[in-house]
């Protein structure tokens, strides 16, 4: 069936909002918490989350590309002091960076909110209650985009990231299992909760718009 054109403009309504909201929390500190020490929790994948269980599987991909690029903007031009060392790895502005640093920064971004929707739809259909659904497709989706980026800089950075933090490769699988335990999880934690708490009432309250 063919979307009016007043649905077409609602929907990308939807999405121009979403995506103001993935801006603010990727471009000021109020996309980030506290989590173990001085680690914190990034807010970033939420917005993506929420996209790709509110608008579908298109529209999330769409905004972790967005996300993607905005990591990347960021760490090319306004890089986080205390991490400035390891920029390398999400833009080829900075040695050793290369090809592989555009993909870090875009393809787990991307797949976060592909596996969100695609998450959601496969529970759905097999009649998984609502709040297993959606709280087990949010959790999913940001392991996504934790497991990938901490994959790649390992498979591709190795070396040269275990310079930059001034550990020896030997230890880098060690600290790549703190960092998910660490970071990993608690943003696991907020992108399920973020799935059900938020993206299911707006999905029931607006998915007439766009199924």
């Amino acid at each position: 069936m063919r979307v009016s054109v007043g649905k077409k403009t609602l929907r990308l309504a939807q999405f121009a909002m979403l995506l103001a909201i993935e801006a603010v929390v990727c471009f000021t500190p109020l996309g980030s918490l506290p989590a173990v020490g001085p680690l914190v929790a990034t807010l970033g994948m939420v917005p993506v989350i929420i996209t790709a269980i509110v608008m579908g599987t298109g529209a999330g991909s769409a905004m972790g590309a967005f996300a993607g690029l905005f990591s990347f903007l960021v760490w090319t031009f306004t890089p986080p002091p205390l991490s400035a060392p390891m920029a390398f790895v999400f833009t080829p502005a900075y040695p050793p960076g290369n090809f592989w640093s555009l993909v870090i920064c875009f393809v787990p971004r991307i797949l976060v909110g592909t596996v969100a929707s695609a998450c959601r739809n496969l529970f759905t259909r097999l009649k998984w209650k609502a709040p297993a659904a959606y709280l087990v497709s949010g959790a999913l989706g940001s392991l996504t985009n934790t497991v990938l980026v901490l994959g790649g800089i390992y498979l591709f950075f190795g070396s040269d990231y275990a310079s930059a933090i001034h550990q020896t490769y030997g230890a880098l699988p060690a600290l790549v299992g703190l960092t998910v335990l660490t970071n990993g999880l608690p943003e696991a934690v907020i992108g399920a909760v973020a799935a059900y708490f938020i993206g299911y009432p707006l999905r029931k309250h607006v998915r007439h718009n766009f199924e």
